[in-house]
């Protein structure tokens, strides 16, 4: 195990010699056990690897280089040192939110290193602006870093039943709630800052590799019409499948929808 596969908490798992690498992304207040139910179906027939994204609340907080991480790019850079440390020649890359733009940064850079992306609740800006919806103003924005830096416990119970789109019982929430808790308060809101304020719709007619692109009918997060400007947008090959889920984290509170969904566009090619 290398020193970044150390950093990243890598797992290797399943089948070595398995029909494809599967390579899992997690999204903002989240960690690689956000996957917990899709890996069960995988790990027979396919080599998966899972990791943290720099920042999240099972990495070291003394890993966490502000700069580095205050633009998307920091984190595609450490998706291709992962890779290549584990030795991945070509993956299926499956992105939950933010990961799915960063699996997108990463292709533009190193296409031989992903053979498809599947990006699941992903948006290349959630800021509104001139013909193009979002879901947030601004001043929308502003109030929820507020909200952070003011009482950072208190916003996570506010935020987590929001963003999973269920009550605080549920266990979607509850579970969502730990890992955004796990976030140290100031780099969970530096993290959140470069997430929200980011916009990557520039670099969509680079995209060369195929893209899945999967989300909720409802999602606090991404409305449901940013799938559809993901698809016109991209220069690659790509697919929109809209589920019936609510929520932002559906792999958590809607698994026996979504996984057979994630596990049909893993399995299956774009129809060209």
């Amino acid at each position: 195990m290398g020193i970044v596969s150390e950093a990243h908490n890598v797992k290797v798992l399943g089948n070595a010699n398995g029909q494809q690498t599967i390579v899992l992304g997690h999204g903002f207040g989240t960690d690689q056990s956000v996957w917990k139910h899709l890996v069960p179906h995988l790990v027979d027939d396919n080599k998966v690897i899972l990791y943290d994204s720099m920042g999240a609340g099972t990495t070291n907080p003394d890993y966490f280089d502000f700069e580095r991480y205050s633009s998307l790019e920091g984190y595609a850079y450490d998706l291709i040192s992962i890779l290549e440390e584990v030795q991945i020649q070509s993956c299926i890359f499956v992105g939950h939110s933010v990961s799915g733009m960063i699996g997108l940064i990463a292709s533009i850079t190193r296409l031989d290193l992903f053979s498809k992306i599947v990006m699941l609740a992903a948006s290349p800006r959630y800021l509104n602006d001139v013909d193009y919806y979002g879901g947030f103003e601004q001043e929308d924005l502003d109030q929820l870093f507020d909200a952070m830096r003011g009482n950072y416990k208190a916003w996570c119970s506010g935020f987590a039943p929001l963003a999973v789109g269920g009550d605080m019982d549920s266990v979607a929430v509850q579970e969502f709630s730990r890992t955004l808790f796990n976030m140290r308060p100031d780099i969970a809101l530096s993290v959140g800052q470069t997430i929200f304020q980011s916009d990557m719709r520039q670099i969509l007619g680079l995209v060369t590799v195929p893209c899945h692109i999967i989300q909720s009918v409802k999602d606090l997060a991404v409305p449901v019409v940013v799938s559809e400007f993901l698809h016109q947008n991209l220069r690659c090959e790509s697919i929109v499948e809209v589920m019936s889920t609510e929520g932002h984290l559906p792999q958590l509170s809607s698994p026996d929808i979504v996984i057979p969904v994630l596990l049909r566009h893993i399995r299956y090619d774009i129809a060209v």
